[in-house]
């Protein structure tokens, strides 16, 4: 009786095993810096202009979006109060994503950010 081989493919790994396989220390920096103020975002898409990393690329579409967003919907009185809040809870979901290696979605408008924003960084 022959052994069984065992083989691992990337859908068998972890996911953080995978994280580290794919994404370097900085491109995982430069996406932590896009969420740290327009400036951070400013500074990450012009390093990013080098070595085009996917990985920046996302996380630089996620906050111009989110930045964006917070901007045109801040000035309705109420309302604005309420999107405020639900840009801080999106950019902490977003950073931690970042923090973590991943390229998690924002929910709700994260897929529509990928795809208005498509051009920057191709």
């Amino acid at each position: 009786m022959e052994p069984q081989k065992t083989t691992k493919n990337f859908s068998d790994m972890d996911t953080a095993t995978e994280r580290s396989l794919t994404i370097s220390e900085k491109e995982k920096s430069n996406g932590i810096i896009a969420y740290i103020t327009v400036i951070g975002l400013i500074i990450a898409f012009v390093q990013n202009q080098e070595e085009k990393s996917d990985y920046v690329n996302f996380h630089v579409r996620q906050m111009i979006g989110l930045a964006l967003t917070g901007i045109a919907l801040s000035w309705i009185p109420f309302l604005g109060w309420l999107v405020a809040i639900g840009v801080i809870v999106f950019w902490v979901i977003g950073l931690m994503g970042a923090v973590n290696g991943e390229r998690k979605l924002i929910p709700i408008v994260g897929e529509h950010f990928q795809d208005w924003f498509k051009s920057v960084g191709a």
